[in-house]
């Protein structure tokens, strides 16, 4: 098989693949770019991955219709691969995804048709699922719509961030990878159309997407962040500075101040925040502007922040 894939997120099923009875005769994977702050250029986990397996590697330009260059689809059409599997890459075009005998398997991180698109882990924390899980299915042309191969659910924990869930999918999703292998191996793969009525979107997310809105309920605020922890993190601003806000919890106070009045501070070390419906949520984990992740308790010494203060909801540039 051909392996595709980019994230961190792949990494598991590419390694589970290769511990198979599958050979996977090359990997493709994004190019080497200027990644992060520095721009220093990185490779992607998936080829980090590739070079400790000792697999070939193919790695396509950034342009939009990189994927569809005859000198890379012939490169394919060379290796005779029966199956490709996918998880966490670009969208194939038709003259890639139609070209293996067996089909072309994508890995998605929901129960499809539930958060069909690129950010599903984040927009079910998000909307409040206590439920989700992985989807193999194979590839059509329109994204995530294709027929079911298998789903394997698990349980969202109240406090869980997309951080920690990514994980436990990722694990998840290798070994799902490796039955829906063995199932098409085997011949005795059985597939399901997905149920329209119950499709819901995952949409990329963006900068204006991650501002915290403090005047919905704490409860909606608290998946909110949880849902956006570690990366990209939700936003919020302090007089002109914008903060990350990466952990959050639940108080079930009472207050009678405006949306994102800071009500306990330095005296007590915890910093709650008033938000909509009456309801305070307390900040247990955020991040200054240039400075390191740290606690509330550790902020709030080290910074004369007084209750009355409130965090806004401007958009960062």
């Amino acid at each position: 098989m051909v392996f595709m894939g980019t994230a961190d997120f792949a990494v598991p099923t590419l390694a589970r693949l290769c511990e198979s009875h599958h050979r996977v005769v090359a990997v493709v994977t994004a190019p080497d770019l200027p990644r992060g702050r520095g721009q220093q250029v990185t490779f992607t986990p998936v080829k980090s991955a590739a070079l400790r397996l000792g697999l070939p590697l193919i790695q396509p330009g950034p342009e939009k219709n990189s994927l569809k260059e005859p000198a890379f689809i012939e490169e394919l059409r060379l290796l005779d691969a029966d199956l490709y599997f996918v998880v966490a890459f670009r969208i194939l075009p038709p003259d890639v995804f139609t070209l293996p005998r067996r089909g072309c398997v994508n890995l998605h991180a929901s129960l499809l048709p539930k958060y069909r698109g690129a950010a599903p882990i984040h927009w079910a924390i998000v909307r409040g699922e206590t439920e989700t899980g992985v989807t193999t299915f194979f590839i059509q042309e329109k994204v995530d719509t294709g027929t079911v191969i298998l789903q394997r659910a698990l349980s969202i924990g109240p406090d869980e961030t997309a951080g920690e869930l990514h994980d436990r999918l990722a694990a998840l999703g290798a070994d799902v990878a490796a039955e829906t292998c063995d199932r098409i191996a085997g011949g005795t793969v059985q597939t399901f159309a997905q149920d329209e009525s119950l499709v819901t979107a995952a949409p990329k997310l963006f900068k204006e997407t991650c501002v915290v809105r403090w005047d919905q309920p704490a409860g909606l605020v608290h998946n909110f962040v949880r849902g956006l922890s570690p990366h990209p993190g939700a936003t919020t601003t302090l007089g002109n500075e914008v903060f990350k806000v990466y952990r959050t919890c639940l108080t079930h106070e009472r207050t009678g101040e405006p949306p994102g009045t800071i009500v306990s501070t330095a005296e007590t070390q915890r910093m709650c925040v008033a938000c909509g419906a009456g309801d305070a949520l307390e900040i247990l984990e955020l991040q200054p502007p240039s400075k390191r992740r740290m606690t509330a308790a550790e902020f709030l010494r080290g910074h004369a922040v007084k209750s009355g203060e409130r965090f806004g909801t401007v958009v960062p540039r």
